[in-house]
């Protein structure tokens, strides 16, 4: 696959900022290159441009090579970057499962690149070939996200090996969720398919949303399409830092997800005896949902006692839903409380 092809014509000519740190790699005593006060040590200096040190830890987790590692401001960021290396604007088009996370939709807004949404079905699946039938000759992207948010489920992997086989663009697969999810990740396929992004995330299993750091694993050729357009210093030295402690301590990590699997399965065991529920979906992530019984009722009510969940009446095919986030045996304990004290109860 010919990925300067698929290229804007500028970021294609564009020739990238040098910084410092670009131009001289390793250690040294003295550090008189990059305007830098010499004062307020290790805050003073910028930080690695490109965190290796950060990738080969990340490559020791995920069994990816750091060659195919990109680093972004949480995922949006290389979702962002996708749409500027590869979208011209009012030309280019994108295709995308609906409903889907929104950052997609938003992006192509800020880009003012046309969105192409397909429907998924009563399952929350999709069909290669309905959103292949949604293409043209100016379709750059297809997104896609497993398990997809706001539906919980995962996607039929036959159909998404279908289209990467069959378009030839690029396809993203947003595996946000996926440490929740009984299904391997595609990160193992990244050598079969050079036009696969796959995105990961430290928010969710790594329980460090606050940190920002999103992975984009791809082929090395795509991989330097991203490193050529993004910021130079996109990942501060104080997220590079928490990203290699939490990576210390990986096992943590894994209580943490078998932890939520099981109150996940405990609180939707109680979600089905509430009179006011009326269905669970199938959730591989660490959320659900639900359909009830006037879900901006319970919604509005549940604000007032303090409780936020996500109300998902508006998006297309969750008429009634709500999404509820696994929390704590406590909170859910609370929730859980709240819920059967309505009147549907």
């Amino acid at each position: 696959m010919n990925i300067e092809k698929l290229l804007r014509e500028n970021i294609r000519q564009l020739q990238p900022y040098s910084c410092a740190r670009d131009e001289f790699k390793g250690e040294a005593s003295v550090y008189l290159d990059a305007n830098e006060n010499p004062y307020n040590a290790p805050f003073n200096r910028y930080p690695d441009p490109l965190q290796w040190d950060v990738k080969e830890s990340i490559s020791m987790i995920k069994g990816v090579d750091s060659q195919h590692i990109f680093l972004g401001n949480g995922s949006d960021e290389p979702i962002d970057l996708l749409y500027r290396a590869f979208c011209e604007p009012r030309v280019d088009n994108v295709v995308a499962i609906e409903p889907t996370y929104g950052m997609y939709k938003v992006s192509a807004g800020i880009n003012d690149v046309e969105y192409r949404k397909v429907l998924l079905d009563e399952n929350f699946q999709f069909s290669a070939d309905k959103l292949l039938a949604a293409t043209n000759l100016y379709t750059k992207i297809i997104w896609l996200c497993s398990p997809n948010n706001p539906t919980g489920n995962s996607l039929n992997q036959v159909e998404i090996i279908k289209l990467l086989n069959s378009f030839d663009g690029i396809v993203v697969l947003d595996e946000a969720y996926i440490d929740f999810s009984s299904q391997k990740s595609f990160t193992e396929k990244l050598t079969e398919f050079p036009n696969l992004v796959i995105l990961q995330t430290f928010s969710k299993a790594w329980g460090s949303a606050a940190i920002r750091l999103g992975m984009a694993f791809a082929s090395t050729e795509i991989i330097a399409v991203l490193n050529k357009i993004k910021y130079p210093y996109n990942i501060n030295i104080l997220t590079q830092q928490q990203a290699l402690l939490a990576m210390k301590n990986a096992s943590q990590v894994k209580k943490w997800v078998d932890e939520l699997l099981k109150e996940r399965e405990e609180l939707m065991s109680k979600l089905l005896q509430l009179k006011l529920v009326q269905h669970i979906y199938p959730t591989d992530a660490n959320f659900v949902l639900v359909k009830v019984a006037d879900a901006n009722a319970v919604y509005k009510y549940l604000v007032e006692k303090s409780i936020i969940v996500r109300n998902r009446n508006s998006v297309a095919l969750c008429n009634g839903c709500l999404r509820i986030t696994v929390g704590t045996p406590q909170e859910n304990s609370i929730l859980l409380d709240e819920l059967m004290s309505l009147k549907y109860n």
